[in-house]
């Protein structure tokens, strides 16, 4: 063994317990060792005693006390930050052998946009439960569209995210997988008399009563769409976050507004909606699978990728 190395890891490995990590996560998150204490059902003086262990294996101080309570120092962030992965990968190998004990069931954590939770999402889980029908799904809602932060990933939330993302889009932390462009669609009720119409200006409809979903990114491609054709942008009637309730205006024949297309194909027999021949003029956005680098991928998430891309394909394909 390196003897250069041989005392810091001889540290490590006798003296730096994950127990040790976990109670000084809770401190720092806590402000406080007696709030920490509480919190871990354990006595203050175990956890004074936990954060001295850890200090003294690393043989740098950990917290700063003062009245105003505790704050970690840059070496609790620094080792902090890397134990936060510990735990996940962690967290991540006791899924994978609870897979192998049974590869039929585990656990699937995913953030999601609305637009794809009306389109993409529903297909892919609906092949991938039925195949597997013991997996258990937990999807949650994905952060602005617009700020693309991915937060929920970044902090290790959730295992994948699908979302819509720029052409190009990159990021040196993050693994970005496109599968297919999606454009946006003018989209009326099959009862307008709109949808009757084989040629259609963008200028016809600035005077229709718009209902405008409460993205900003849409916001903003309309306001392109429009701005490029000299045109005023139109005055919303209707701002609303639930795809449902646009649907169902929209299927009163009275609204217009715009659609990605991966939506308007999953939705538009079921609430009658019609796409207009109008070309917004805007790149379209992509849809895409977002993941950590260097991040161990479950076997959950795995068979959950092969069913995303399939479903993808078909999309493409039709």
């Amino acid at each position: 063994m390196d003897p250069i190395r041989h005392p810091l890891e001889s540290r490590i490995g006798r003296r730096l317990k994950l127990r040790d990590l976990h109670i000084l996560a809770a401190v720092v998150q806590w402000g406080s060792m007696a709030k920490a204490a509480t919190h871990l059902a354990m006595s203050q003086p175990a956890v004074s005693e936990s954060v001295a262990n850890l200090e003294a294996a690393l043989r740098v101080r950990l917290l700063d006390r003062s009245t105003r309570g505790i704050e970690p120092t840059r070496y609790a962030h620094a080792l902090l930050k890397r134990g936060h992965v510990v735990f996940d990968e962690l967290s991540q190998a006791i899924k994978d052998i609870e897979f192998l004990a049974d590869p039929t069931a585990g656990e699937l954590r995913i953030a999601s946009g609305e637009m794809l939770d009306a389109g993409l999402l529903p297909a892919a889980i609906d092949r991938l439960t039925r195949r597997h029908p013991e997996i258990l799904v937990d999807v949650v809602r994905a952060g602005s569209p617009a700020t693309l932060e991915f937060r929920e990933l970044r902090e290790r939330m959730v295992d994948l995210v699908l979302a819509r993302v720029p052409r190009g889009f990159a990021a040196d932390d993050l693994e970005v997988e496109v599968l297919f462009h999606d454009p946006n669609r003018v989209v009326v009720g099959a009862r307008s008399p709109w949808a009757r119409r084989r040629k259609v200006t963008l200028a016809e409809l600035a005077n229709e009563p718009w209902i405008f979903p409460a993205t900003q990114v849409t916001r903003t491609l309309l306001a392109e769409a429009f701005h490029a054709q000299g045109l005023e942008v139109p005055r919303e009637k209707v701002s609303a976050g639930s795809i449902l309730l646009r649907n169902r205006l929209l299927a009163t024949g009275r609204f217009v507004t715009v659609l990605p297309d991966s939506v308007l194909r999953y939705n538009a027999r079921q609430w009658s909606l019609k796409p207009l021949p109008v070309d917004l003029g805007v790149t379209p956005r992509s849809v895409a699978i977002v993941m950590l680098k260097n991040r161990t991928v479950t076997p959950v998430a795995q068979r959950f990728l092969e069913d995303v891309r399939a479903v993808a394909r078909s999309m493409a394909a039709a």
